[in-house]
């Protein structure tokens, strides 16, 4: 079970007055179901990233993919560690105001359930968590748009800033279709762009003012 540090990096930078991102509980918030979630955002702030989001252990654990999770096997897609997120971040669609923390547009891209794949030499299962402290977990997933076996193994840790590789496994779900033009994705709920969020949210601005 999370302690209650873990959401604290993710509350120091962000002001919650400001900011309508979810502040979670400080166990990090309830299981969400049955199976364990995921959820991939797309992210217009500074740079237009991908956000991979796994849960585990009561938080969001993340990754920053700057190219987004491709379904072809010969991809391999740079992720940099993010701070833990509480898991109501899985339902979180909007803007994040100027002069804060990642300020710029998210939308849902891809959700779904997931379930560990990891496993030592000897093919005995490793906690997920566990895995990943290793350096090396193995999961199925399944969402809308993402299927099938992935991988995240680090490589790089220590003094430079850690840095993994999310793989797509060559199984089945494998394919050539790579991450669409983020500013031509839609939300895999609303259906709406990053441009649609974001002038909705001017709208809403103007009609408050």
């Amino acid at each position: 079970m999370p302690t209650t540090d873990d959401l604290e990096e993710y509350r120091r930078k962000r002001d919650f007055a400001k900011s309508a991102e979810p502040k979670g509980g400080v166990s990090g918030g309830e299981h969400r179901g049955a199976q364990l979630s995921f959820v991939v955002q797309i992210h217009d702030a500074t740079t237009t990233h991908f956000d991979f989001r796994l849960e585990v252990d009561g938080v969001l654990k993340s990754w920053a993919v700057p190219k987004g999770p491709s379904g072809d096997p010969h991809d391999k897609r740079l992720a940099m560690p993010t701070e833990d997120h509480p898991l109501e971040y899985a339902d979180f669609e909007g803007t994040i105001a100027e002069g804060e923390y990642g300020a710029g547009t998210v939308i849902l891209w891809d959700e779904g359930t997931y379930r560990s794949t990891s496993a030592d030499r000897e093919g005995k299962e490793i906690p997920f968590a566990e895995a990943l402290e290793r350096g090396h977990a193995s999961f199925q997933l399944r969402g809308h748009k993402l299927h099938g076996g992935y991988a995240l193994t680090r490589i790089r840790q220590g003094t430079e800033r850690e840095a993994w590789l999310l793989v797509k496994k060559d199984d089945t779900r494998g394919s050539r279709h790579r991450t669409p033009d983020p500013a031509r994705a839609r939300s895999v709920r609303t259906r709406r762009t990053l441009r649609q969020v974001a002038a909705e949210a001017d709208a809403d601005a103007d009609s408050r003012q």
